[in-house]
């Protein structure tokens, strides 16, 4: 099995948080949330509940790791 490394950039300032609207958070097993928002720009975001920390990049990067998840490029995490 191949594998593929992609290297996003970072803004060299990152966006202000106020913008970003958050969807409800993606949780399991009590306090393990996870969540998705999107600013006006067009940046996607995800991160935790309970931290102000979280990555970004664009739709199309959320997109493509999200099909990438879905494909099974992290089930090794999982065994």
């Amino acid at each position: 099995m191949g594998t593929t490394t992609t290297t996003a950039t970072a803004p060299a300032t990152p966006p202000a948080t106020a913008g970003i609207v958050w969807d409800e958070a993606f949780c399991s097993e009590g306090a393990n949330c996870f969540r998705f928002g999107r600013d006006p720009e067009g940046r996607a975001y995800i991160g935790t509940t309970g931290s102000a920390v979280y990555v970004t990049d664009s739709i199309d990067a959320l997109r493509a790791l999200v099909s990438a998840v879905k494909a099974g490029a992290a089930d090794h995490l999982l065994a």
